[in-house]
């Protein structure tokens, strides 16, 4: 599973764009983004000329931050979407949004991609009425993702299904918050996935 041991508002800086990796913290005044949204570092607020190769790089960086997955996992997501039947970059962030951990951070089940790993690593979710707790597992259309009724009444889950309304559910789910269950009705389409990603940038740099 990636970690960042790190401050957190630092990535979303270096990539100057919030990437809500703290959850509730982000929509506050907190923020750090919102603070200083220049890189880090001491050179940071310096004018620098990117070469196409640096903007490629920061694109797949930015990918890999926003869903959390380190070079050998992120590669292999690229591997298989490229020997898939389409667009390739279409195909990669389908990969990613279908993530366990992803699709509970979607359904509103947490407040951050990386709370919903660690929730999902603590068996707090069920997969078709089955416990799942590997955070990478890629779901299908008609999978039914569901709290453990144990876990129903656990301060990060609630507080997140309090706060699911600053978000907005995307269409590709189905969501029944009181009973603590989504379903995923279809597969995500390309202009369902709304993150500001120039996935074209990430196929050119893998193509080198």
């Amino acid at each position: 599973m990636a970690r960042t041991t790190g401050s957190v508002c630092r990535l979303c800086r270096r990539e100057n764009l919030k990437l809500f990796l703290k959850g509730e913290r982000c929509f506050g005044d907190k923020c750090a983004f919102e603070r200083r949204s220049y890189p880090p570092g001491q050179h940071g607020q310096r004018r620098t000329k990117v070469s196409d190769y640096g903007l490629q790089l920061r694109e797949k960086q930015k990918v890999k931050r926003i869903y959390g997955v380190l070079e050998r996992q992120f590669r292999r997501y690229f591997g298989i979407a490229n020997r898939g039947k389409g667009n390739t970059g279409a195909l990669l962030l389908q990969q990613l949004e279908l993530r366990l951990d992803s699709v509970v951070y979607r359904m509103g089940f947490s407040d951050s991609r990386k709370e919903a790993r660690q929730l999902v690593r603590h068996n707090h979710f069920f997969v078709n009425g089955k416990p799942v707790n590997i955070s990478n597992t890629i779901l299908e259309a008609n999978d039914v993702v569901s709290v453990r009724t144990k876990s129903q009444a656990l301060v990060p889950i609630v507080r997140a299904i309090q706060n699911a309304t600053k978000r907005e559910i995307p269409d590709w789910l189905e969501m029944a918050h009181a009973e603590f269950k989504g379903k995923i009705k279809y597969l995500p389409e390309r202009n369902q996935i709304t993150l500001p990603i120039e996935e074209h940038l990430v196929v050119e740099l893998y193509s080198r």
